[in-house]
């Protein structure tokens, strides 16, 4: 029976959906998985557009705007590494766990059969 009971509290964790599980942890304590994995993909993305502007920045020949760009690319990747080392002390939070301290727990039927008797 409780072989039973994980494999459907396994599957009832798998059924949030990413964008869920994003939103659950812009607003719940701790950082989740996949909003790790949305924020990598958000600092590659100004990764790119910096390059593109550095590119554009020494094709103008402008040593001021070059300078400028190259403190925003600092500035990204400053804050990119002092995040990842963040994470890498206080760990990634499961999307369930976020989930049971909002108080949004999806109640399987049979742990409520269990305490009301």
């Amino acid at each position: 029976m409780d072989q039973n009971h994980n494999s459907e509290s396994q599957s009832s964790s798998s059924e949030v959906s990413s964008a869920t599980a994003v939103f659950l942890g812009a607003l719940a304590p701790g950082v989740n998985g996949p909003t790790w994995n949305t924020l990598k993909s958000a600092f590659l993305m100004l990764g790119l557009c910096l390059a593109v502007m550095l590119g554009l920045a020494f094709s103008s020949s402008d040593s001021w705007l070059v300078f400028h760009v190259v403190f925003l690319v600092l500035i990204s990747v400053t804050l990119f590494l002092l995040l990842s080392w963040f994470l890498s002390e206080t760990g990634l939070v499961s999307v369930e766990h976020q989930m049971r301290e909002m108080g949004l727990e999806a109640k399987d039927p049979l742990e409520a059969n269990k305490k009301s008797e």
